[in-house]
């Protein structure tokens, strides 16, 4: 094709109409790119913007100690949490240890709340997303769903000492079985009785765990303390009556035998006390215990045999050479004709020794009458 012929000259018209189509499309796009960017860049700054202001305050649904702070400032949520937890430190607090219940308040008990350090914790929750996570809660008010608990500080001390008296109010001695002798002629039989006792180190830390929970009701642990000695195991026990001249064996609170006896002559004690039985004999030998006053004139020692003083079986107590033993002297037997000992007829004596083992208690009760 000849340049300047007239197919030379339509190719150009009609390919250079296509070509500025194109350019003009180009054109075009790279305007809306542009603007877009604008527009998305003009999104981001504002975006950024608006979590730059917002930067001081709380992302909604975060509560501190059940109070909702969210779109709070620091200062703001301190002191509407404040507000709150003023009311619970005085709010009253019972705690019941057994059947008694004593009332408190956590103010009372020396307690304070950390609550700035709680809603530290709160503003500091945004702090752990990037910019457009926080945008994105704030705007859309999409709740992050934090409960922080507000920190208790306090005086363990003040919380011990009430403690200690909730247990000096509660606390019941355990009390052991036992048969005393009262005054010189009472003879008490005592049962035993389980006593209770607060654990008192269980029961601040019971105490101490309520109140960092918010607790308004505390039950402190009471335990039952079982005595050392029950009424099942009492054991034996001899009582000797000088004003009845009669000896009662007991088992437990069960009396199982009685027996007539002699006892001092006037002159001579048989000694009014609680004893214990330290040692058994049978067939014993008699040692003259006064040589040098009334056994005067009587041998040094009498081996076992009828015309032993002491019979065939002896029970020693305690008390100094005073013992419960058979006797030949049978006549002597429910007077006072002793020389402090407990006389019982050989028979007696024989029945009685088996079943009064060492360690078992011996209470002699009464006066001779005059």
């Amino acid at each position: 094709m000849a340049q300047g012929s007239p197919q030379s000259l339509f190719f150009l018209m009609t390919g250079g109409k296509h070509a500025k189509r194109r350019l003009s499309a180009l054109v075009i796009v790279l305007g809306v790119f542009v603007l877009l960017g604008l527009v998305a860049g003009g999104v981001a700054f504002a975006a950024y913007r608006y979590d730059r202001a917002n930067h001081d305050r709380i992302l909604p649904g975060v509560t501190v100690a059940g109070v909702e702070v969210g779109g709070l400032t620091r200062d703001a949520a301190v002191a509407a949490v404040q507000r709150e937890v003023a009311q619970r430190l005085d709010a009253p607090i019972r705690i019941t240890a057994g059947d008694k219940t004593w009332t408190t308040s956590a103010s009372a008990l020396g307690e304070q709340l950390s609550v700035e350090v709680a809603v530290d914790k709160a503003v500091s929750l945004s702090d752990g997303m990037g910019w457009i996570d926080r945008v994105w809660h704030r705007v859309r008010h999409t709740p992050v769903n934090a409960d922080i608990a507000v920190g208790a500080h306090g005086s363990p001390e003040t919380v011990a000492a009430l403690v200690a008296k909730v247990a000096a109010d509660t606390d019941v001695t355990a009390r052991d079985a036992r048969v005393n002798l009262v005054g010189t002629s009472k003879v008490a039989f005592v049962h035993a009785r389980p006593g209770l006792e607060v654990d008192q180190k269980g029961a601040v830390r019971s105490i101490r765990t309520a109140l960092a929970r918010g607790e308004l009701k505390v039950t402190l642990s009471v335990k039952r303390v079982r005595p050392k000695v029950t009424d099942a195991g009492l054991g034996t026990t001899v009582v000797v009556r000088i004003d009845q001249n009669r000896l009662f064996l007991y088992r437990g609170f069960k009396q199982i035998r009685t027996y007539p006896v002699a006892t001092a002559m006037p002159g001579f004690t048989t000694p009014v006390g609680e004893w214990t039985i330290v040692d058994k004999q049978e067939n014993p030998t008699w040692h003259n215990p006064a040589p040098d006053g009334w056994g005067a004139g009587e041998p040094a020692t009498i081996p076992p045999g009828p015309d032993n003083p002491l019979g065939t079986r002896a029970l020693y107590l305690s008390a100094p050479d005073i013992r419960i033993h058979g006797t030949p002297a049978t006549y002597s037997i429910g007077t006072y004709a002793s020389h402090g000992c407990i006389r019982m007829t050989i028979t007696d004596s024989e029945a009685l020794y088996p079943l009064v083992p060492v360690g078992a208690r011996v209470i002699i009760a009464g006066l001779r009458p005059s």
